[in-house]
């Protein structure tokens, strides 16, 4: 059966060695790669997961670039049959930040944009995400967010889905919002967003599938089959870790199907 990852980075070296993944260096026990990680290495995690094709993300904050656009459009470059290219782009400069994600679609090929609100200290309806959530819907491709508690040792109140995912998805309801990391402890309130609006969908991204709530596996198995998208947030996770004990979820043949690439393939047009 076909797996799609819906949130994964290829990181560069000044992404690993940020200081925001200190807290999960710590917790996942893991060291910082000496120099440069070969493409290579993210294609054999996906092999080793079974993994047919990730969504590769830039992020950028208000120090920068971490991974830019050019570089994951040259990782995807590299495999171009197992990636897909997410953007990032500069919050402080509205239009340059449109000029950016036009660029980064029409030009690299790239089929969405992701914004951590969390790395700038800005809930998803502040006044400087709009100009972008419109240029979205022209391009036709989804926002992708962060929902949730804060894995990093950062500010958390920014991943409320309540209110402020739910202001977005009123003022507009052309838009595709995905929003990765579940949304714990949150999750009620992002499973009520993913079932009051058709274009708002949840990714499972840096959660194995143990420690899904009980309160997602029940909406997943249910009305919200076609509302759950698999992620993993590598390198934090591994996809064959992420994976480990889905059978555990007892899902019928079409919600495996949905859940693990249907969705994906609807949502992200990849």
């Amino acid at each position: 059966m076909p797996i799609i990852d819906v949130w994964a980075q290829h990181p560069t070296p000044r992404f690993l060695r940020h200081e925001m993944l200190d807290s999960l260096r710590r917790w996942l026990g893991e060291e910082i790669p000496a120099g440069e990680v070969p493409v290579s290495a993210t294609v054999a995690a996906l092999d080793a997961g079974g993994v047919d094709r990730a969504l590769l993300s830039a992020w950028h904050g208000p120090e920068g670039a971490l991974v830019s656009n050019d570089e994951v459009a040259g990782f995807v470059a590299q495999a171009p049959e197992r990636f897909g290219g997410v953007a990032s782009v500069d919050l402080r400069t509205p239009m340059a930040a449109v000029r950016e994600l036009r660029r980064a679609v029409r030009e690299l090929g790239f089929v969405a944009l992701r914004v951590v609100p969390w790395l700038w200290g800005l809930p998803p309806n502040d006044r400087r995400y709009y100009p972008l959530y419109a240029e979205c819907v022209e391009l036709g491709i989804p926002f992708c967010t962060q929902v949730g508690h804060t894995g990093p040792l950062r500010g958390s109140e920014t991943g409320r889905p309540i209110p402020y995912l739910d202001e977005v998805a009123l003022d507009f309801p052309e838009l595709t919002i995905v929003a990765g990391h579940i949304g714990y402890p949150w999750t009620t309130e992002m499973i009520a967003l993913a079932t009051k609006y058709p274009n708002v969908y949840i990714d499972t991204s840096a959660y194995t599938v143990r420690r899904y709530p009980a309160e997602l596996v029940s909406y997943l198995r249910a009305h919200g089959r076609r509302k759950v998208l698999f992620g993993t947030n590598y390198p934090m996770l591994t996809p064959r870790r992420a994976l480990d004990g889905l059978d555990e979820l007892e899902l019928d043949e079409e919600t495996t199907e949905l859940f693990l690439a249907g969705n994906a393939r609807r949502v992200f047009g990849s």
